[in-house]
């Protein structure tokens, strides 16, 4: 069977040119007789595959020397405790922009250590604009500010980041790191899942500031502890290997193709195409306020639930597939990170056309 266009926000599509290096590599990863996912992960092979890795995306995102790249266990989600488990002080007490369900789990997860000041929401429409920030809405004794970079499930991002002065901003880039740049240096934290934009789940990735490490609070478990991970290399036991393995070929493959300046322009293009017919279409609806918009994530519905059924299901006929809105939304919904080529958008709005003029 021919490969479909994923329109998945997560697990989501991965260059086909990294799934056939890693499927050359499965049973016999240059020459050494086993697969990575075989290898003791302190084996000098391995060693350099995830060496390897680490300095491909300080390159690729430009970290600077005092910070740590951590690989975790546990995805975005664990970050949502070990945050406030290492960077509350003695006041507990931290600023967040409440933007979607994710922001929300973050905030209820901080909310068990300390007091948690929402400083902003756009839960009063669904969240489907980023709130208006001023830098008087933050209190200057927090021990952070929290942002989730972009919603996935309500396709929003920060048209710009909030002025935090000189406390530490967090931020969840679970699905738009490396697709647009950012200056890492203006930020205490970056944490990300690597299934939506990078590779296979089971993988978080940490960018730490170095200063920001070894304050935890006194309950913080071992294995919830920058400090713990940053000291070994984030070999205190053994890592998510194969998928640590999997995402150094797309930081392989993202340099390859001119690196995420490069990347941002292709994103920009082909969120543009999509949102060019979504404005102009009779039929379909973007969902997100227009200066809020992702260009990873775009949801969109029709004029009616049955008609946004059967888009999905012919879309999916059609070779679409997982088109299909967050369940707490509905509608549809297109992500297009990275890895999903320009012909897929292409197919998509092609297909968006064909469907209004049958369904006038």
């Amino acid at each position: 069977m021919p490969r479909v266009y994923n329109f998945s926000a997560g697990p989501a599509t991965l260059p086909v040119e990294v799934l056939e290096k890693a499927q050359k590599d499965l049973v016999d990863y240059q020459g050494n007789g086993m697969s990575v996912m075989e290898m003791s992960h302190r084996s000098p092979e391995y060693t350099a595959i995830f060496n390897g890795a680490i300095e491909n995306l300080k390159s690729l995102m430009s970290v600077p020397d005092n910070y740590k790249i951590l690989f975790l266990h546990g995805g975005a989600s664990s970050q949502f405790g070990m945050v406030p488990l290492n960077l509350f002080s003695d006041k507990k007490k931290a600023d967040y922009i409440n933007t979607g369900a994710w922001s929300k789990k973050a905030i209820a997860e901080a909310k068990r250590y300390g007091t948690v000041n929402v400083v902003a929401s756009s839960e009063d429409q669904t969240f489907n604009y980023i709130p208006e920030i001023s830098n008087d809405m933050f209190d200057p004794e927090a021990d952070y500010v929290h942002i989730t970079t972009n919603n996935t499930i309500y396709g929003t991002t920060f048209p710009e980041l909030p002025e935090v002065g000189n406390v530490p901003l967090v931020a969840d880039m679970s699905s738009n790191i490396l697709a647009q740049e950012y200056d890492v240096s203006k930020f205490g934290i970056i944490y990300a899942g690597a299934q939506k934009n990078i590779g296979p789940a089971g993988v978080a990735i940490v960018i730490v500031l170095e200063d920001l490490i070894g304050n935890e609070l006194d309950i913080c478990p071992r294995m919830f502890n920058y400090k713990t991970h940053a000291d070994n290399g984030s070999m205190f036991n053994t890592p998510p290997t194969y998928a640590v393995y999997v995402a150094g070929l797309v930081f392989e493959w993202l340099i390859a193709k001119g690196g995420v300046a490069e990347m941002q322009k292709i994103n920009e293009e082909k969120a543009g195409w999509l949102y060019d017919f979504l404005d102009n279409s009779k039929l379909f609806n973007g969902t997100t306020a227009t200066n809020s918009r992702s260009t990873m994530n775009v949801p969109f519905v029709t004029t009616s639930e049955e008609l946004d059924a059967k888009f999905i299901k012919e879309a999916a006929a059609s070779g679409l597939k997982t088109l299909k809105g967050h369940r707490s939304v509905g509608g549809m919904r297109a992500s297009i990170y990275n890895a999903m080529p320009t012909e897929g958008v292409k197919a998509l709005v092609d297909f968006m056309k064909d469907f209004e003029l049958k369904n006038k």
